[in-house]
């Protein structure tokens, strides 16, 4: 089937910007238009974006002067997985033979915030067990071709162990494709390719697992083609970073869609007894015969027919879409080619509501009948569960859930409030359970939901309800956990009413994977959170192969939430505080709000799942404003409370058993709030050297940014500090510096680690008030709660590139 309009074309219609459906190609501008990579972001308190550009606009990037790139890195890596055949939900289901790869939109190219929103309404994916590679998908010739993934998304795939691959993406002339730009990216210099050594180094930075490359712009030949290979396997070499192909370009350099690897494209898959790419991404007009053929050059390049995915458009039909699944997934014979789903975010964006969304997204990848056991129904899409067997990330301890599903309408923290309003954060998504949902009952079936009312951590726990007549049993993972003699499972959990909770843990073990074993939970008082902490010491050496629940008794309505599963050895542990709290800079939203932009320092030991970020209220109580299992976070809203004068922060490192670390705290002081002034403008200043005469540590101190190159301090001195006598001991709230960029200076010149330290008279010793490493702003604040009467800005590390000179163009002490 050869689409009208091209697998990319519906995506430039969908994502790309509003006048490339109808501007002509020739009035596009020669250059490459401005793609955002935040190095635009020069305002250090804005909100940071995913990253995207053209070929040449990548070749100029450096995440050490981008101050976005520290948001936009993952932090988690990529998990084994389990995938039991003896424990598939659906004996049809196959294990171990084609995989799933999805090429999804979370979002527009441009404008991807790096770290979530406030916008509860977000594509919250939960199906991770039936997939293998998530591409994000995205790009346009007037935004960028080359997407890098969300580090929300790189979280919960990597916590999933499923693949991320960012996308380049060649439009064809139609959409503003311009074939220089395929040139560009083909470039070659000193038997190099600069554009492909930028793709390994972006990929290893952020910390995703490779590229989909979709090359659709026409008018290319053979050398170009050869080029675009060559490219490959030489960031391959470089790596490690994956690369899957689009049935489009042939090895002639036009692009004619083959629906199959055939001898026009196989050379894009392997050559010459060469690796090209990891995998090939089939057109959506495939057939059985070219599937056939298909399979069989791949064995013959000794390549698996699993590494070719049939393409498969659901992009404006979701599960209404025809597929000829018998001849891709044939009963009770081996899967022909693994599968590729394009855009299947469908069910997202077709729904009227979250509720819409969760049917939608479950009858896409269960089934019409949330069952993955049984996909009988009359619909030809019964789906994915039918034909892949679940696999599971479960494989190690310590294992948590709270079944956060990475979005809310809330924030709960141990079962208590701590932040009101909607909100998406998939690096917040707990692994969704393996089985969604397996309800083994002789009765009456009780019901299973991720229920967004009420939440032990997060914003949505897991509720069973419905008539309890017998005994149910509710397989929830699939696992791989080695008991050991203080190994723990623990359960906490919710009813309406003091009363038995009929229910009780479920746990099989490998050596009988299909038997389980139960332990009650007993009564509860009702309606609060209670925890359930169970020994199983007497199973030590085995390995639990399912976790579930299994409910006892009767009830006219049964109404119980779940809000943690745990399995961990000995008591909880926590890890260290996180240190060097630091404001990197903020920006006014209104008179009464601020964003900002946080950086720490990762806790010294112990293993962290997140760091949560507060804010310290009048009351003495705390709001959550987010949370990140990166070092840095961006608040996009502190609210002034009353007439305070500053506001204390606090972030606390949240361990992988959910122990909670002390907290980090910095402060922000409020404009107009006291009367803090700049105690260091026109104070006796002295330095470690200076560059030239005119630029002496006077400068850093006379209240000017804008004098030019040398209305600075400078030095080369290898011990770089600048002293600044306060005339008296003062009561000190924050400090500003502003860095080699605030004077128009190179960015990659900003100071990137320094201290600021304090002292009451000449004879005491040095306090450390302020610690920053891996600083990028042009102007950083750092509020402090401090009394001194001189002050010591310390820099450790001058620029961003190794430029040997420091530059402070000023250096403020503001207080009373």
């Amino acid at each position: 089937m050869r689409r009208p309009l091209p697998l990319p074309l519906l995506l430039c219609a969908a994502l790309g910007a509003a006048t490339l459906a109808t501007a002509p190609a020739a009035a596009r501008p020669a250059a490459d238009p401005p793609a955002t990579t935040g190095a635009a972001a020069a305002a250090s308190g804005t909100q940071p974006f995913a990253s995207y550009w053209y070929p040449n606009t990548l070749l100029t990037w450096d995440p050490a002067t981008d101050p976005d790139a520290r948001f936009n890195r993952s932090r988690v890596p990529l998990q084994p997985r389990t995938q039991d055949p003896a424990l598939r939900a659906n004996p049809a289901a196959r294990a171990g033979e084609g995989r799933v790869t999805s090429l999804a939109a979370f979002a527009p190219t441009s404008g991807n915030p790096s770290q979530g929103s406030a916008d509860p309404n977000a594509y919250a994916f939960g199906y991770w067990q039936y997939l293998d590679t998530l591409v994000f998908w995205g790009g346009s010739a007037g935004e960028g071709l080359i997407l890098a993934p969300n580090p929300t998304v790189i979280d919960a795939a990597h916590r999933n162990g499923v693949k991320v691959y960012g996308t380049v993406f060649f439009p064809p002339a139609a959409y503003g494709g311009r074939l220089q730009w395929v040139r560009d990216f083909t470039q070659k210099s000193d038997g190099r390719y600069p554009v492909a050594d930028k793709l390994v180094e972006v990929a290893r930075f952020y910390g995703f697992d490779g590229w989909f490359v979709n090359q659709e712009t026409g008018g290319g030949d053979a050398a170009l083609a050869g080029e675009m290979r060559e490219l490959m396997r030489y960031a391959d070499a470089r790596g490690p970073v994956e690369f899957m192909w689009y049935d489009a370009m042939t090895e002639s350099g036009a692009v004619d869609w083959q629906d199959a690897l055939s001898s026009a494209n196989d050379a894009f898959l392997q050559e010459n007894g060469r690796r090209t790419s990891d995998s090939m991404f089939l057109n959506f007009g495939w057939s059985a015969s070219g599937l056939d053929s298909s399979r069989t050059l791949a064995r013959s390049l000794g390549r698996s027919a699993y590494e070719l995915a049939a393409g498969v458009d659901t992009e404006g039909g979701g599960y209404n879409t025809s597929v000829d699944w018998n001849t891709l997934f044939p009963p009770n014979r081996p899967h022909t080619a693994s599968l590729g789903l394009y855009r299947p975010e469908w069910t997202w964006k077709s729904a009227a509501d979250r509720a819409d969304f969760q049917a939608r997204d479950s009858r896409y990848w269960v089934g019409a009948n949330g069952d993955p056991s049984n996909t009988s129904t009359s619909s030809s899409w019964k789906g994915l569960a039918t034909y892949v067997a679940e696999s599971s990330p479960v494989t190690a301890k310590p294992f948590v859930t709270s079944f956060d599903a990475g979005q809310g309408d809330f924030h709960n923290s141990q079962g208590r409030r701590v932040a009101t309003g909607g909100w998406n954060n998939l690096s917040l998504q707990d692994v969704p359970p393996t089985y969604r949902w397996l309800v083994a009952s002789a009765g009456s079936r009780i019901t299973p939901s991720i229920d967004f009312t009420d939440a032990y951590e997060g914003g949505s726990s897991l509720r069973l309800t419905g008539r309890l007549d017998a005994v149910n049993t509710v397989r929830l993972y699939q696992s791989r956990l080695p008991v050991a003699a203080d190994t723990r499972l623990s359960v906490v959990l919710k009813t309406p009413a003091a009363g038995p909770s009929h229910l009780r843990a479920a746990v099989s073990f490998t050596d009988a994977p299909g038997t389980f074993t139960t332990l009650d939970l007993g009564s509860t008082s009702g309606g609060d959170w209670e925890r359930r902490t169970l020994d199983l010491s007497g199973y030590a050496g085995r390995t639990i192969a399912q976790i579930g629940l299994q409910t006892t008794g009767t009830a006219d309505a049964l109404d119980v939430r779940v809000g943690q599963l745990a399995v961990y050895d000995g008591t909880v542990d926590t890890a260290a505080a996180p240190t060097g709290l630091t404001v990197l800079g903020a920006s006014e939203v209104s008179a009464t709000r601020r964003s900002l932009r946080l950086a720490w320092t990762a806790s010294a030991s112990g293993a962290v799942h997140h760091y949560e970020v507060y804010r310290r209220n009048p009351d003495g109580g705390r709001t959550l404003l987010g949370a990140t299992p990166n070092d840095a976070y961006f608040v996009a809203g502190l609210d002034r409370v009353g007439a305070e004068t500053e506001t204390t922060l606090e972030v606390e490192a949240v361990s992988t058993e959910y122990g909670r670390s002390a907290a980090a705290t910095t402060r922000v002081t409020w404009p107009g709030g006291g009367t803090a002034t700049n105690l260091a403008l026109d104070r006796p200043a002295t330095a470690s050297g200076r560059c030239n005469t005119a630029e002496g540590p006077e400068k850093a101190v006379n209240g000017s940014v804008t004098g030019g190159n040398g209305d600075k301090w400078c030095t080369l001195t290898s011990a770089k500090w600048l002293e600044v006598d306060l005339g008296s001991v003062r009561s000190l709230s924050r400090f500003e510096v502003r860095h080699a960029a605030a004077g128009g200076e190179s960015a990659a010149w900003n100071t990137r680690d320094f201290t600021i330290q304090v002292r009451d008279s000449t004879t005491d010793p040095w306090t450390t008030a302020v610690t920053v490493t891996g600083n990028t702003a042009a102007a950083t604040s750092h509020p402090v709660a401090v009394t001194a009467r001189h002050v010591r800005l310390q820099v450790t590390r001058p620029t961003q590139n190794g430029d040997p000179a420091a530059r402070i163009y000023e250096f403020e002490a503001w207080g009373a």
